[in-house]
């Protein structure tokens, strides 16, 4: 249970707020690359409550910035691409990725200087003079955050000063064909929406599908209803591990990682990679869900993934939605799912979180032993929020490149002897990875 005044500093993302400035200092997916083809329109963005307009200059790199023009307000995503940058319709002002003004069509080359007498620098009876360049287009810096595009996003900074290193998380660096990432609507905060990353026993019921018998983590899952949970902090965020009894003196162990300051690795692909699910705030009520999938192993095979996760409808929105109750089905209820709402693991997601309302009051909730995840992750951010607040760093965010180094962020289950301690079963693996990725 939290205070009313914690709830708010964790799910307030505005500018201004103390989730907002500390959410800002990180590195934060702001579109997928497929959404921004190159000779593409603009398109508008809303990100931390702001709004905004993303494209692509003629050089191909994106560009962040503000949607009103600073000259009287226009909407920029109608703007054009030309001349170094984005240009607005209504005046014709240009600007580049940076936020520099680099055209004013309308203004006059010159500073003019004059006594009064008349308003018209044109007639020949004025007493006007030029007398510099004007500097009026330097004088303009149109809200501008940079940007950097990594397996298939496109990321922003948004927050003050110099940006800190890129985050060299294994799945951020993979090839191209490696990773593949999609997205979709979440009409929630994304703390909750984040929460549910780091609740493992909920896969006993809310993602229980009887018709799966073959399939052994559901087999696991739906067994063992109570596993052991296990957090433990690392310079990235936690670990969260899930300890399931499984036959004689086996264990089923699943571990995953929070990602600070909104994203959690979960264990889909074995030794070879896993998911990631990034929950970006549009504002306080609504967030983005980014489904990263990565393989270390082998190339993914997109479509496949696609078709993986059917349901999809027009603009990254789910088919299945609170609007139509997700088609939950009673009949599927009885011989197939246990809510009814097809296999959807993100559908399933969506309703338990926008069930909570758009913003979940966590003073009338009753936290019980394994929502020790959750319990930790909260505690991270609320003490992120306090240090951005003091002038700290955040947990996660580094300057230097010894810093900016993640060899332990790791996602992956595994059936364990009941004498194999199971942080150090991963520790030897992270060791090998390690090794293997400096050979």
């Amino acid at each position: 249970m939290l205070t009313k005044e914690e709830n708010d500093r964790l799910t307030g993302v505005g500018p201004g707020t103390p989730g907002g400035a500390f959410l800002r200092r990180y590195w934060i997916p702001a579109a997928l690359s497929e959404e921004l083809p190159a000779g593409g329109a603009p398109i508008p963005v809303r990100l931390l409550g702001e709004d905004l307009v993303l494209f692509r200059d003629e050089t191909g790199k994106p560009g962040l910035l503000g949607i009103h023009c600073s000259h009287r307000g226009a909407d920029l995503s109608y703007g054009r691409i030309e001349d170094g940058g984005l240009r607005c319709l209504y005046h014709g002002w240009l600007y580049d990725r940076a936020g520099r003004c680099l055209e004013q069509p309308g203004e006059p080359a010159m500073r003019w200087s004059h006594s009064g007498g008349r308003n018209s620098i044109d007639s020949p009876t004025s007493d006007a003079q030029p007398v510099l360049p004007s500097s009026f287009r330097e004088r303009i810096r149109h809200p501008a955050y940079p940007c950097i595009e990594q397996a298939g996003i496109i990321f922003a900074y948004m927050g003050p000063g110099e940006p800190p290193l890129f985050p060299s998380y294994e799945f951020l660096r993979a090839p191209d064909r490696h990773v593949f990432a999609t997205k979709y609507l979440s009409v929630c905060n994304y703390v909750q929406g984040n929460e549910g990353n780091f609740d493992p026993q909920h896969l006993s019921f809310l993602h229980r599908i009887f018709t799966s018998r073959e399939d052994f983590r559901q087999a696991y899952h739906a067994g063992d209803v109570c596993p052991t949970i296990d957090p433990v902090e690392t310079n990235f965020g936690l670990h969260l591990y899930a300890v399931r009894k499984v036959r004689g003196d086996e264990h089923f162990v699943k571990v995953r990682s929070f990602i600070m300051p909104s994203a959690g690795a979960v264990a889909s692909r074995g030794e070879a990679g896993y998911n990631v699910n990034w929950h970006v705030p549009i504002d306080d009520e609504h967030h983005w869900r980014y489904s990263i999938t990565f393989s270390r192993t082998s190339p993914i095979d997109a479509e496949t993934v696609r078709r993986e996760r059917s349901g999809m409808a027009e603009n990254y929105r789910l088919q299945r939605n609170k609007a139509n109750r997700y088609l939950q089905d009673r009949e599927e209820m009885r011989t197939e799912t246990f809510i009814g709402m097809g296999r959807n693991f993100a559908v399933h997601d969506t309703f338990a979180t926008e069930g909570e309302g758009p913003i979940y009051d966590r003073t009338v909730e009753h936290l019980g032993y394994t929502d020790r995840g959750i319990i930790v992750m909260r505690k991270l951010m609320l003490q992120a929020i306090k240090n951005v607040e003091s002038g700290i760093e955040p947990l996660g965010v580094a300057r230097e490149p010894a810093h900016n180094h993640y060899p332990d962020l790791v996602a992956q289950d595994d059936v364990l002897s009941r004498d194999v301690p199971w942080r150090g079963h991963w520790k030897r693996q992270e060791e090998r990875e390690v090794a293997g990725a400096r050979r």
